[in-house]
């Protein structure tokens, strides 16, 4: 089967998504440098250095979504063996010195020299990509070479380590296996052995048990594992109905760690309040929404199944990140779609939102 490259079409991209991902990036980056203002200057001298930066991923980002809308999805489907396989190369890199970025124990970049990758962020769409090519095509008895695959990019996170991107593809992973029409009883063979290995890794790891303990028992070491959500608890609270007002956050003055990156959300309901949290999830809500509805209307399986896997890992993510803010799942630092500070997640996301538009213009 042929597939050109770019392939225009006459019906439009899907409007209402490529708005509200502007409102949400737009947004992100004001709250990005509002919520970096106190560790920029301390860190390096000048207040704009975290807004510059996300200033820069958004242009990258939204130059990447633009010349994606105009590729044809199909596309994706010839080389989904070949970039699955380039990122196996590039997950296994993170570890090789010289390459490798460590920070704070963790091996989960590489540095080109112009720009770091996290190759566990393109692994989520990568994963999507070759999945939905994959299960499009009816196959019988694959569970077993499914397990093994998701296992496989899933073990080599876990090493960076980075249990909450794991549980994400693993979440992606599930859902198309499952949207393909596979038997609802594999589900029951799978589910245990993931609730066990979760509970597995949490027990062996001093740090996934701490947060584990913290989220089961709030109130126990205030100052010490309970600290992170006490604080952003307190900043949410802070907020009321109509918040604090933009740029008069008290958290993001070093008292609310990673206030601009895992929990921003935290400082968005500190100084947006009540009304204005709620606008944003409403917003991922209609994002999700439209994903889902792209997908629903695809003409073919591999696009449905495509748009199936982006729109679950940008709404997962959305779910994740904004429930561990409120005490809902532990923490586990997964960004917010759109509007946490970083270039990896916000770059490649808004690729797989250029890749959602493709797929709306077939409809």
């Amino acid at each position: 089967m042929k597939f050109p490259f770019f392939k225009l079409k006459k019906r439009p991209s899907d409007r209402w998504m490529l708005i509200a991902v502007i409102i949400l990036s737009l947004f992100g980056v004001l709250m990005v440098y509002d919520s970096s203002v106190a560790i920029a200057i301390r860190d390096f001298g000048t207040q704009y250095y975290y807004l510059r930066d996300q200033l820069k991923w958004l242009v990258v980002g939204f130059v990447a979504l633009t010349v994606l809308s105009f590729i044809d999805y199909h596309y994706w489907y010839k080389i989904a063996l070949p970039i699955l396989l380039g990122t196996f190369v590039l997950l296994l890199a993170v570890f090789l010195p010289g390459i490798g970025v460590t920070a704070l124990g963790a091996h989960r970049w590489i540095n080109f020299g112009f720009f770091i990758l996290q190759p566990a962020e393109l692994a989520k769409l990568v994963l999507a990509i070759y999945l939905a090519a994959w299960f499009s095509v009816r196959e019988r008895g694959r569970l077993a070479a499914f397990a093994v695959l998701v296992s496989m990019v899933v073990g080599l996170v876990l090493l960076e380590p980075d249990l909450g991107t794991s549980v994400i593809i693993v979440a992606i992973a599930l859902i198309l296996y499952f949207a393909s029409g596979a038997p609802v009883w594999h589900f029951a063979v799978i589910l245990p052995v993931l609730v066990v290995g979760v509970v597995g890794l949490a027990v062996i790891s001093p740090y996934r048990m701490a947060r584990l303990t913290t989220f089961l028992h709030p109130d126990r070491d205030p100052l010490g594992s309970s600290y992170h959500i006490r604080q952003a608890l307190l900043g949410l609270g802070s907020g009321g109905w109509f918040g604090v007002g933009i740029g008069q956050s008290r958290q993001k003055y070093e008292y609310l760690p990673e206030a601009n990156t895992d929990s921003i959300f935290a400082i968005i309901g500190e100084e947006t309040g009540f009304v204005g949290s709620v606008a944003v999830v409403l917003m991922f809500v209609f994002v999700s929404w439209r994903g889902f509805r792209i997908a629903k209307r695809a003409r073919d399986g591999f696009g449905r199944l495509l748009a199936i896997g982006i729109t679950s890992w940008i709404s997962l993510q959305s779910i994740i990140n904004l429930s561990a803010m409120v005490a809902l799942l532990p923490l586990t630092g997964v960004p917010l779609p759109f509007v946490s500070y970083g270039g990896s997640s916000l770059i490649i996301m808004l690729a797989g939102v250029g890749i959602l538009l493709n797929i709306s213009k077939t409809q």
